[in-house]
């Protein structure tokens, strides 16, 4: 009963081996890389802009037919692996340039894929369209094997290329450009306008579009206003938008900053900002004066009327323009505000002011404070910075200083009169 049971053991395992073979190998007798490739995710970008454009290859390869025998011997590589790929875009007629090398991705098998991320820059002016960017894929791949004996074998590759191409969408989209920029008399420490005619130069016909104005980092040009409604901006129109800007009065005489961007709704109705325009915007030195006139000369006791001279050393006209002068102790003044009226840069104009000076003052240059009241071109009131009026009091000598004090000028007066009265009543009794 036991041998049976035996020989019915043996008979299954034989059975076995007659159905599948012991370590059976595998010869493909069909078969070749088959590479396609299309972008993941996205494939619509806008004009100008930095893209990475993530492309999938994948090997759909298949070898239909195959040979199962235990005295084959597996191949190194199936016939449909592709060796060593190597992955390279070009831009075609497409508005762009590639930024990205040829990349390697190593061996892609049968039915698997793998992603390369291509770097690219779109042309500011690309139009809005479909393009087909080419990809080209070189591999090597296994072309046939020379057995010398039972395990001594000699394989032979074949590099391969082919171009596929991916579509690559530029969407249409309104493109901001600043034609022209005028800031009339915009000057530091104060507030002005900025006016700016915009062009779209895109594709697209905006709606309900709004053009906004922002600092520019560290810019002293800051937008007061800062938005402008134009409603729709059809693809080639242009735009005339004004702002009030507040500039800083540390700004100096030169261009600053600005970005523009236009806000509106496209065809799908979502609202998009478009990209940004920076521009340049003409800034003058902060309106500013200097007093031309040399030291006044005064003695104590005396009163005079001095004449100060300002010069407008600013780069903008300034309106109805008043000087003030600040008499302190020893000096007093029944005169202290003098109307210059408008000055343009580079312009001057005399203020004159009575100053007393009290009798015990001390023999000294002193410096009285003064400033000047002015209108900008906008007709806002501003007040300068204050500067200095130089009164040199010193005693006068010989005839100025006798007539400069009160005392000796009115002792001098007694005298000329004394002295014509004299000569009168000799004259006439001489008669």
């Amino acid at each position: 009963m036991a041998s049976i049971r035996a020989q019915a053991i043996i008979l299954i395992i034989l059975t076995s081996l007659l159905v599948v073979p012991a370590l059976a190998g595998i010869k493909y007798l069909d078969g070749s890389p088959d590479l396609t490739a299309y972008i993941a995710g996205t494939n619509e970008y806008t004009a100008g802009s930095d893209i990475q454009i993530a492309v999938v290859i994948e090997n759909n390869g298949m070898s239909l037919d195959k040979q199962v025998a235990s005295n084959i011997i597996d191949r190194d590589d199936p016939p449909t692996t592709a060796k060593f790929v190597t992955v390279t875009m070009t831009a075609g007629d497409a508005p762009l340039v590639i930024e990205s090398d040829p990349q390697m991705i190593g061996d892609l098998a049968s039915q698997t894929r793998k992603t390369v991320t291509i770097h690219a820059k779109v042309n500011q002016d690309a139009p809005a369209d479909t393009y087909a960017l080419p990809l080209n894929i070189s591999y090597t791949r296994f072309d046939s094997v020379d057995q010398f004996d039972t395990d001594s074998f000699r394989y032979y590759y074949v590099q391969d290329n082919i171009t596929v191409t991916v579509p690559l969408v530029i969407k249409p989209e309104v493109i901001p450009e600043v034609i022209s920029v005028t800031s009339g008399h915009l000057v530091a420490g104060a507030d002005g306008y900025l006016n700016l005619t915009i062009k779209n130069t895109g594709s697209l016909d905006g709606s309900k579009a709004t053009v906004k104005i922002t600092r520019n980092d560290n810019s002293p040009v800051t937008p007061v206003d800062s938005s402008v409604f134009v409603g729709d901006f059809p693809a080639g129109s242009t735009r005339s938008c004004q702002y009030k800007v507040t500039v800083a009065d540390t700004a100096q005489n030169k261009s600053y900053p600005v970005d523009v961007a236009v806000v509106y709704q496209n065809k799908e109705g979502d609202v998009v900002t478009s990209r940004t325009e920076t521009v340049g915007v003409n800034v003058g030195n902060k309106v500013d004066f200097v007093i031309l006139s040399p030291p006044a000369q005064m003695s104590p006791g005396s009163k005079k009327t001095i004449q100060v001279e300002y010069k407008n050393i600013g780069n903008s006209t300034i309106k109805s323009a008043q000087a003030r002068i600040s008499a302190v102790d020893p000096f007093t003044s029944t005169s202290d505000v003098a109307y210059l009226g408008d000055l343009a840069p580079g312009q001057s104009a005399v203020a004159s002011f009575q100053i007393s000076v009290a009798s015990d003052a001390t023999i000294k240059e002193y410096g009285l404070d003064s400033e000047i009241r002015y209108r900008d071109a906008l007709d806002t009131t501003y007040i300068s910075d204050p500067m200095k009026v130089s009164i040199d009091v010193k005693d006068l000598t010989g005839f100025a200083g006798i007539i400069s004090h009160p005392v000796y000028l009115s002792i001098l007066i007694a005298v000329i009169i004394g002295i014509i009265y004299t000569a009168l009543h000799f004259i006439k009794k001489k008669r």
